[in-house]
């Protein structure tokens, strides 16, 4: 018995889109540039996100990363205190560093330090003082690294970090 053409076409466009659709959501999606999954290059350098609900990003330099654990919702930090997890450009614990963090109001300029950081040996550390991290207003929070002389940064423009963080895997720069 012979179909006729349209049905063949038609059936082709379906398979076609059936098709395109699923190479779509196997791809790996990006995330405001970065992308996730497996390097493309043996050179290519990542770094890991550990947990779900944190804030995460490179350095401006790429020479670190840095996770902020606004809460211990996800890991035991504490009351009042957020955790900061720093790792190197090979996406090692960054341990023994120097961090500087300043916490600083958009609309009144009016900068909050913290009042001790706790390096816990492991790439995390523990910043206390800052445990207004989740104020109403714009701010920013800028977590600068230095270790053995390498130093970089990373600002962090809060509500918007925390409302959309990126979910755990692993980025490239």
């Amino acid at each position: 018995m012979k179909r006729k053409p349209e049905v063949w076409r038609f059936l082709k466009g379906v398979f076609l889109t059936l098709g395109t659709l699923c190479l779509l959501l196997a791809a790996p999606t990006p995330s405001n540039g970065q992308y996730t999954g497996p390097p493309e290059q043996e050179n290519q350098r990542l770094f890991t996100k550990h947990f779900q609900k944190t804030m995460f990003d490179i350095t401006e330099h790429a020479l670190y990363s840095v996770e902020v654990l606004p809460n211990d919702e996800e890991y035991p930090i504490g009351k009042n205190t957020i955790g900061v997890v720093v790792h190197n450009d090979k996406d090692e614990d960054v341990k023994g560093a120097k961090l500087s963090i300043t916490y600083t109001n958009m609309e009144t300029g009016k900068s909050i330090h913290p009042t001790g950081i706790v390096d816990k040996k492991n790439g995390l550390y523990i910043v206390s003082g800052l445990d207004n991290i989740s104020s109403p207003g714009h701010w920013e929070l800028r977590v600068t690294v230095n270790k053995g002389g390498v130093k970089d940064s990373v600002k962090f423009k809060l509500p918007e970090a925390l409302m959309k963080p990126y979910p755990k895997g692993r980025y490239h720069p």
